[in-house]
C-alpha cells in the first residue's frame, strides 16, 4: 500500500500487522530464526524482534542519502485506501488488525510457517564493517581510575543506588558515576560462586565474555521467554558452555513477553540484586540510555535464622521471593532459598512487578499498575494541593491504548499513578496532567547511533494511526542533564512532580512500557486484573529514605555535593519535558525516513 506523509513515502504489505498487545512491541523475527537453522548469518545470532532485527540489516549494509531513494511503484488498484484525517497515514483494509487476538495469533502462526528463506545474496554475507560495528559495541576500557569511582559509588557515593549505563561517544564527565555490564560483573562487586540472569534478548557468547575470565565457568541460569525455534536457537547458543542452564518463563497469555530484565549474583561474600532495563546484548550497552537500581552486597544471615529476618521496610525480600515463586519453577527453588539466607534488611526501594495471569480478589493488588496503587496509597502521604501535580511517564515502546483515553490510559493507569494517602485523588483525572516522553524521529535522526537506534523504539505504524489522540501527551527526548540527548532512551521510568518540577512525589524505574499488556488491564466488570507479561522495576519513596517532607528534590546538573544528598533525586532527562511541535512526529519503525540522512548520512528503510 503506497503511503506519503512527512518523512518520505511507503509501502505497507498486508503481512505488516502489528502484534500490538508485546510488551515492547518486539515479537521474535522468525526468518532470522530459520536463517539461522540454516547455517545464514546475516541476522543478529540471538532471538529478537523484527525493529531490532531491521537496524541490524540497516547498519550491516547502510542507505546512504545520495543513494537512490526505494522504488515507490503503485500497488495494485484493486487494494482499498483507508485514512485518518490529517495523520499522513494510510492503511489497506488488509492491514487491519483483527479483533479476536486468538484467531490473530493463528493466523500469525500460519503466515510464519509459509515464510520462504531468501536465496543467498551477497548482502546477507556478514561484512568486515557488520563485524567493525559488533567490535564497537562491545569495546569497553576501564582505568585505574574508574575502578576506584565505581568502589566509591558502591560504597555509599549514591544513597539511591540508582545508576545510568556508560554511552560511548558522550563527553566522559556524564560517564562519571554510570556503569557497563563488566563493571557490575567485576570482582570489586564480589568473588562470584553463580549468578542468574533474567531477560528478553539474550547473546549468550556476548553475555559470557562480559563475565571477568576467572567467572566464566561458574554456573550461570539464564530465565527467558522463548518458545519453538527461537527457544531452539537460544540453547543452541549454549551448547558450547556447560556450566549454562536455562529457565524457560511460563507465557500462557497470548502476545506476552518475558520482559524482565534483572540479575542476582550471588557470591562468596554475599548476594547481589540488580534490576534494569537493558537487554543483554552489545547494542543495549553501548549507546543509548539505560537505568539499573543495583542492592547493597547482602550479608548471609546466621546459620539457623528463621521466620522474617533479614527482611527490609520495604517488604523487599518477600515481594522478591513472591515475584521468583511465581514462575512455579524448579530451576528458581534455589534462588528462592539462597535470598531467603541473605539480610535484605538495608533495601530502601519497594519491588514492583507483573506475572502473566487473571488475578482476583486480594491478589489483584499484587500486580502491575494495581501493585503501584497499593503502594501509593500505603506509603505515601497526600501534601498540600498535590492532588494537581502532573505525571511523567518516559518508555521505549507503546501498546494499543484503544480509540480514546477513557478506555484504559486515564481510567485505569492514570488513576494509579495519582493514588496517594489512604484514598484516590477526588479530583477529575483530566485535571492532572500527563506528559508522555517518547522520542521524535528528528531525536532518532540525531542521535549517536543514528536511524538504526530505533530498533530499540518498536513503536508500529499499525498502532500508531489507531490512536492519534494520544500523541498529543508526546514530549520530545532531551537529557542535557545527563549528557544523553543522543543517547536513545531504552530506560524506562515513571514520577509525579510538582507543577513546578522541581519535587518529586516518587519515582519508578522499570522493564515496563506503557501497554495494558505490561501493567495489566482491568475485566469482568472491574473484578479481575488481566496481565501478559513479566516485568520488574524498583520503586523510590521519600519516607524510605527517611524524608518526612513527602518528596525528594529534583538534582540539577551542576548541583555541588552535599551531606543531605539523599534530597536530591538525579533525574536522568530535562524536566519540564518539552511538547512535540507541529512539525515533530514520534519515532515508527516500520515506515522508511529518505528525506534526510541521520548522523552517518543514511537513511532509513527498514525492509
Amino acid at each position: 500500500m503506497l503511503q506519503e506523509g512527512a518523512h518520505g513515502r511507503w509501502t505497507i504489505s498486508s503481512s505488516d500487522e502489528s502484534t500490538e498487545e508485546n510488551s515492547d512491541g518486539e515479537k521474535p523475527s522468525t526468518s532470522s530464526l530459520l536463517e539461522a537453522a540454516r547455517g545464514r548469518t546475516s541476522g543478529p545470532q540471538y532471538p529478537c524482534s523484527d525493529a531490532r532485527k531491521a537496524a541490524h540489516k540497516r547498519k550491516a549494509s547502510p542507505l546512504k542519502f545520495r543513494d537512490e531513494k526505494v522504488s515507490t511503484e503503485e500497488p495494485p488498484a484493486e487494494k482499498q485506501r483507508t485514512s485518518q484525517e490529517g495523520s499522513g497515514w494510510c492503511l489497506s483494509s488488509s492491514d487491519e488488525e483483527p479483533e479476536d487476538e486468538e484467531k490473530y495469533e493463528q493466523k500469525e502462526t500460519l503466515k510464519e510457517e509459509k515464510c520462504d528463506v531468501p536465496e543467498e545474496h551477497p548482502l546477507n554475507i556478514r561484512k568486515d564493517d557488520e563485524l567493525l560495528e559488533d567490535q564497537k559495541a562491545e569495546q569497553y576500557d576501564e582505568t585505574p581510575c574508574a575502578a576506584q569511582d565505581t568502589w566509591d559509588l558502591l560504597n555509599g557515593g549514591n544513597p539511591f543506588r540508582f545508576f545510568l549505563t556508560k554511552v560511548r561517544g558522550i563527553e566522559p564527565s556524564y560517564n562519571s558515576g554510570a556503569l557497563h555490564i563488566k563493571d557490575i560483573l567485576s570482582p570489586l562487586f564480589g568473588t562470584l560462586v553463580s549468578s542468574a540472569q533474567f531477560n528478553y534478548c539474550i547473546d549468550v557468547a556476548w553475555l559470557v565474555r562480559q563475565y571477568p575470565q576467572e567467572f566464566r565457568k561458574k554456573p550461570l541460569l539464564i530465565v527467558h521467554g522463548e518458545k519453538r525455534e527461537s527457544k531452539a536457537e537460544l540453547l543452541a547458543q549454549a551448547r558450547p558452555y556447560e556450566n549454562i542452564s536455562f529457565c524457560q518463563a511460563k507465557l500462557d497469555i497470548a502476545f506476552g513477553t518475558h520482559h524482565t530484565k534483572m540479575m542476582l549474583l550471588l557470591y562468596e561474600e554475599g548476594l547481589r540484586v540488580v534490576i534494569h532495563t537493558s537487554n543483554l546484548i552489545a547494542d543495549d550497552w553501548h549507546q543509548k540510555t539505560q537505568g539499573m537500581w543495583v542492592s547493597p552486597l547482602y550479608p548471609r544471615l546466621p546459620q539457623g535464622t528463621t521466620g522474617s529476618a533479614g527482611e527490609s521496610e520495604t517488604n523487599f525480600k518477600s515481594d522478591l521471593i513472591s515475584y521468583l515463586m511465581a514462575y512455579n519453577s524448579p530451576a528458581l527453588k534455589e534462588w528462592t532459598d539462597l535470598i531467603q539466607e541473605h539480610d535484605l534488611s538495608e533495601t530502601r526501594v519497594y519491588l514492583l512487578g507483573s506475572t502473566p495471569g487473571r488475578y482476583q480478589g486480594s491478589d489483584k493488588e499484587k500486580w502491575g499498575h494495581l501493585r503501584l496503587r497499593k503502594l501509593l496509597k500505603e506509603h505515601t502521604s497526600l501534601i498540600p494541593a498535590q492532588e494537581s501535580w502532573p505525571i511523567v511517564g518516559q518508555f521505549s515502546s507503546i501498546g494499543s491504548m484503544g480509540a480514546d483515553g477513557s478506555k484504559w490510559l486515564f481510567p485505569e493507569f492514570q488513576e494509579s499513578l495519582v493514588a496517594a494517602g489512604s484514598r484516590a485523588t477526588d479530583l477529575l483525572k483530566c485535571d492532572v496532567p500527563i506528559h508522555l516522553v517518547y522520542p521524535t524521529v528528528n531525536n532518532v535522526r540525531q542521535s549517536l547511533e543514528g536511524y538504526p537506534a530505533g530498533g530499540s523504539l518498536p513503536y508500529s505504524i499499525q498502532t500508531a494511526q489507531k490512536q492519534l489522540w494520544l500523541h498529543s501527551y508526546f514530549h520530545k527526548w532531551s537529557a542535557e542533564v545527563s549528557g544523553r540527548s543522543h543517547a536513545m532512551p531504552h530506560i524506562k521510568t515513571y514520577m509525579r512532580l510538582s507543577p513546578d518540577f522541581q519535587k518529586i512525589a516518587w519515582f519508578l524505574v522499570t522493564s515496563a512500557n506503557l501497554s495494558k499488556a505490561a501493567w495489566g488491564a482491568l475485566e469482568k466488570n472491574g473484578t479481575q486484573l488481566m496481565i501478559r507479561s513479566y516485568e520488574l522495576g524498583v520503586l523510590f519513596l521519600p519516607s524510605a529514605f527517611g524524608l518526612d517532607k513527602g518528596y525528594f528534590r529534583v538534582k540539577g546538573k551542576m548541583l555541588p555535593k552535599s551531606s543531605d544528598s539523599a534530597t536530591y533525586f538525579p533525574v536522568p532527562y530535562d524536566l519540564p519535558p518539552e511538547q512535540y511541535g507541529s512539525k515533530d512526529q514520534p519515532w515508527i519503525w516500520n515506515i522508511p525516513y529518505t528525506n534526510a540522512p541521520d548522523t552517518h548520512g543514511n537513511m532509513w528503510v527498514p525492509s
